[in-house]
């Protein structure tokens, strides 16, 4: 019997459900269990077929745990070296390349030096910077938000540059990213499991965190589902990320991508819904199986997106990716 595990803080609901269900369809062939973590020496395997990590970005412990597990054999659920690579400014310049729509958007140094640099260190950055370019290229009003961060924090609207300029006295070492604001008729927030189930869910990032998946009316047209779909398939296609989420602000009829780097997306049933919650449940127990079926001791058995692929391969960004696919579901939320 294979086992399947789930890394968590402080969620209760996802995995007590993840758990559940994937013993339900395990049968005699699969078990699902919280990890359990007693002790971890180099080389030596967790003894799970694959593990849902849903934490390690917050945990460096567990980061290192989970990479020595890949090394043995889990199918670790995000690539932990990738996780660990990745972040959304990197994820903005490839969705670029690969002709998604997203807002224009600029990085940012930290407003304070790194802790053990000085003046020296910096002897390539030019002060000031052009900062009359930068607001020219994003236009205000605009966001400014952590390069690599998540879950809303650190993240300001700015109206102007003088708003920029004392936003920005307050991020200390955090290196920031400026970003065109969107000014969006409709909003979609996608779940992507195994770059090929997706699940298209209406979403109002402007009401409460309760409220946010409560919206009164219906998409505008299957055409721009239809490309919402495929421009989530072809970001998690080419990042690797088999648990992911995909954010669209659609202006003027164009679906921009806002945030796609959301490795442990929120799946807790009282904020996502019902229907969402039970969708992202079934749909993650059954992907777990499928990877722990696949699953071969003691060889590498991680997904690794289509850019790291052809960069090895060494072959052009935008060639033929192979391109699983299985029909989404639109959700839009019911009152």
């Amino acid at each position: 019997m294979k086992k399947i595990g789930i890394l968590f803080g402080k969620e209760r609901s996802f995995p007590e459900a993840f758990v559940k269900r994937v013993n339900q369809m395990g049968g005699k062939e699969f078990r699902a269990e919280f990890v359990s973590i007693d002790k971890i020496f180099q080389a030596e395997p967790l003894n799970y077929a694959v593990i849902i990590d849903r934490i390690s970005q917050d945990v460096p412990f567990y980061r290192a745990a989970m990479k020595n597990a890949a090394i043995t054999g889990t199918a670790v659920i995000n690539n932990p070296f990738w996780w660990s690579a990745d972040e959304k400014f990197f994820n903005n310049a490839l969705a670029e390349k690969l002709g998604v729509p997203v807002p224009k958007t600029a990085l940012v140094p930290s407003y304070e030096q790194p802790d053990d640099t000085s003046d020296q260190s910096f002897s390539n950055l030019v002060f000031p910077l052009d900062w009359d370019a930068i607001f020219q290229y994003t236009g205000f009003p605009a966001y400014m938000k952590p390069f690599d961060g998540g879950g809303w924090k650190e993240v300001y609207k700015l109206n102007d540059k003088e708003d920029f300029f004392d936003k920005h006295s307050q991020t200390k070492q955090t290196v920031m990213m400026l970003q065109e604001e969107i000014i969006f008729e409709e909003y979609f927030r996608c779940y992507c499991i195994g770059g090929k189930y997706v699940r298209i869910m209406q979403y109002e990032p402007r009401n409460p965190f309760h409220l946010r998946y409560v919206v009164n009316t219906p998409p505008s047209s299957k055409k721009l589902l239809q490309t919402i779909e495929n421009y989530v398939l072809k970001l998690n296609q080419y990042l690797g990320y088999d648990f992911n989420t995909v954010e669209f602000a659609v202006r003027d009829g164009i679906p921009y991508a806002i945030d796609f780097c959301n490795p442990a997306p929120d799946a807790d049933v009282a904020s996502v819904g019902q229907e969402n919650f039970d969708w992202v449940v079934e749909t993650s127990a059954k992907y777990a199986i499928e990877r722990a079926r696949a699953q071969v001791n003691d060889q590498d058995n991680l997904t690794w997106g289509e850019y790291i692929k052809t960069s090895a391969a060494g072959l052009p960004l935008i060639g033929k990716p192979s391109v699983k696919k299985a029909p989404a579901k639109t959700a839009a939320a019911k009152k």
